[in-house]
């Protein structure tokens, strides 16, 4: 881990919020820590909780870069992964325990010797450091952290895994971390996070009937699909129309505010959270026997009572609400009349692509395969509005619907309903809760040519199968819809009139309270990081490239793949040509948001592994800049770079290989690009931190706690 003093500065940018301190020749980020009248968002009071190595009286805001103790760290399959980062770094017992979940859930169907070997060698490393495992067909583990409690009302809760931002469905704010972080958290207790900017998206108005909030969150990747809220947290408001969405509803907005391009996205908690609050409570005394992790919670002197979901820790919250102050600042806001969404279809193979349902239709799309699982839409009330369509029919002929539920638990509560069954006797083909085909894995996957419609949360080329596939996200009922005609089809109970055009605004508030730094140290290159770095310009025009895309899924649980064989597959998805053009000391430049999608921490180690000392983009997702920090990958972001090589280049070659030749200054913060256009071109970049430099000379952030333990 960083110190607590260079932690406060991984990124040492030219903007206006440093000073620099002569005494110990650090950039230090003047944080501005305001006196008790500053008004914080809900954010960053929910952080204030989390923060460590804080002074008294002083309060974050966005920017800051901070250290956090998490509530709860969630490891998934990715454990084996991250149990080998724990032990090299030479740490030998967890923590906390009670901080840490461990849950089985991306590779379920696999029931190969090598894969049970993996799963029972993660259940014993959870018995030896008394961690609380969740095994295969238990569920996907971000709906066991809502179903168990690790997810509750102002928390912090992060997991290595990119769809944490569905916590923030409960008030909880969910965030992802990264492989490396999990293991540093597991020794630790604790990792690093820079507090995003924070964006106001505020609804109005009443949805329509039969709308969903998969419609809403589609409606918004596709509507505001111009990197809005690109790395913000999310903070929805506007009460009276969030009454009117359900926790099912408000779960999948928040989880897929991750392809939206958020770090976060989290609901206020009001009287329909608490009502669902009690709700668990009563249920988890029912079901208390089946859950291994609460017997040591079970003791014959006093009457049972959740550690995590109780009457007690209820009552607490709502009679002290944690609510945003009054004038808080967010750094922009959007609204979204909800009376004027209508149910949209994302796609083809991507989520800034939506279009009404009934214009689609129109179109007769023929579909092969349907899909009903995922951690976004496969909760009861999902499966009961597919079931709703479908009881009494048939699914059509060539087409075959998949559906798994999101837990065991929401599977029981399925079968009781009588759902469950109404979706078998239709032909749907059941597969065990988990994640399955949305990641990628198992039966079902999309082959070359096939057409796929689908609940899930991505619909990346090639992530559900062939990247010769097409792939269109809906909700659970148009899916149902979709499979019993045979082609993208609107449930017979929704309205056929001309959708409405969706009500939006969006307004940016800047903000400049912050004095001028002073002159650059110009001896900012600590011993061991180069002054300069010199490469031929290899150039990935793509925005939105995905991790999918660079690193493809079927790959990402292969614990044991060599970087030999990464470097031959990086790119695969995105052009497979890739491995056979990049060379060794290349300088790739990318687009803009480069490595959206998952937290597969294997999209920079492959990158790395072709040869590829340094990345420059126009934006990154912060979840892979991350990832790239910690794995030793220097990242830089020159947007006047990238938009002059996209005018002087086919935008519709994949990689381009320019013959230019590329310096990277550091000290001075310069890119130099030599011939590009007939002449030499200068582009100013962000200069790097010394936390950041100390990482990549110790060959990233594992080694370094492994120097510092």
């Amino acid at each position: 881990m960083p110190t607590s003093l260079t932690r406060t500065i991984l990124f040492t940018t030219r903007q206006k919020h440093l000073i620099f301190n002569p005494i110990n020749r650090l950039f230090i980020n003047r944080r501005f820590y305001a006196s008790e009248e500053r008004r914080q968002n809900l954010i960053e009071k929910i952080v204030q909780k989390y923060a460590q190595d804080i002074s008294p009286g002083q309060k974050v805001k966005s920017g800051d870069f901070v250290t956090i103790q998490p509530e709860h760290v969630m490891t998934h399959d990715n454990t084996a992964a991250v149990k080998t980062k724990f032990l090299s770094i030479g740490a030998q017992k967890i923590k906390f325990p009670r901080q840490v979940v461990f849950t089985i859930d991306h590779d379920v169907q696999n029931k190969s010797e090598k894969n049970l070997a993996k799963y029972a060698s993660i259940e014993e490393f959870s018995k030896l450091h008394d961690v609380d495992f969740y095994p295969a067909g238990r569920g996907i583990g971000h709906q066991i952290l809502v179903e168990e409690g690790y997810a509750f009302p102002y928390t912090m809760t992060v997991a290595s895994d990119s769809h944490s931002n569905m916590y923030g469905g409960i008030g909880c704010l969910g965030t992802p971390i990264v492989r490396t972080d999990a293991a540093s958290i597991w020794a630790t207790g604790k990792t690093w996070w820079q507090i995003p900017p924070v964006a106001n998206v505020e609804f109005k108005g009443q949805l329509q009937d039969g709308v969903t909030g998969k419609d809403i969150i589609i409606t918004l990747c596709g509507i505001f699909n111009n990197d809005e809220v690109l790395n913000c947290a999310i903070e929805f408001t506007g009460d009276e129309s969030i009454r009117g969405i359900n926790v099912d509803d408000r779960l999948a907005i928040s989880n897929m505010t991750t392809e939206w391009g958020a770090l976060a996205g989290v609901f206020p908690v009001d009287e329909i959270t608490i009502k669902w609050l009690r709700e668990r409570v009563d249920k988890l005394e029912l079901s208390k026997f089946e859950n291994k992790n609460l017997k040591k919670f079970m003791t014959s002197d006093r009457p049972f009572e959740h550690p995590r979901i109780n009457h007690s820790r209820i009552d607490y919250i709502e009679k002290n609400p944690l609510k945003s102050s009054s004038g808080a600042y967010y750094a922009k806001h959007l609204t979204l009349d909800l009376s004027t969404v209508s149910p949209y279809i994302s796609g083809p193979n991507s989520v800034k692509v939506s279009t009404p349902l009934i214009e689609l239709e129109k179109q007769n799309i023929a579909i092969n395969k349907a899909y009903l699982v995922s951690c976004v839409n496969s909760r009861a009330g999902d499966l009961k509005a597919a079931a709703h369509v479908i009881k009494g029919k048939k699914i059509a002929d060539g087409v075959e619907f998949y559906v798994a539920a999101a837990s065991s638990e929401v599977q029981k509560d399925a079968e009781t309903s009588g759902d469950w069954q109404a979706l078998i006797n239709a032909g749907a083909k059941i597969l065990p809760a988990g994640c399955g085909p949305c990641i990628g894995l198992g039966v079902g996957l999309l082959k070359d040519g096939e057409v796929g419609i689908s609940a899930t949360n991505r619909n990346f080329k090639g992530r559900m199968g062939s990247p010769n596939a097409l792939a269109y996200l809906a909700s659970p009922a148009v899916v149902a819809a979709s499979a019993i005609a045979g082609k993208i089809a609107n449930p017979a109970y929704l309205s056929t009139s001309p959708p409405p055009t969706p009500k939006i605004t969006y307004t940016l508030n800047p903000r400049d309270e912050y004095t001028e730094d002073s002159a650059v140290d110009h001896d900012s290159v600590i011993s061991g990081f180069p002054d300069t770095i010199k490469g031929q310009l290899l150039f990935c025009p793509a925005d939105n490239l995905n991790t999918d895309g660079i690193y493809p899924g079927k790959y990402t649980y292969q614990d044991d793949i060599s970087t030999e064989t990464m470097a031959k597959v990086v790119m695969e998805n995105y052009d497979p040509k890739f491995a056979s053009i990049v060379s060794k000391g290349d300088i790739l430049v990318g687009g803009f948001n480069f490595g959206t999608g998952s937290s597969r921490e294997q999209a920079a180690t492959a990158i790395k592994a072709s040869g590829i000392p340094l990345l420059i983009a126009g934006s990154y997702s912060q979840i892979f800049k991350r990832n790239s920090i910690n794995n030793a990958l220097i990242c830089l972001e020159a947007p006047e770079l990238v938009q002059l090589l996209k005018n002087s280049y086919n935008p519709k070659e994949k990689t381009i290989r320019t013959q230019l030749d590329v310096e990277i200054k550091f000290v001075e913060g310069k890119v130099l690009v030599k011939g590009l256009n007939g002449v030499d071109n200068v582009f100013k970049v962000d200069i790097l931190g010394k936390s950041v430099q100390e990482i990549w000379v110790a060959g990233g952030l594992e080694n370094w706690i492994r120097q510092r333990l």
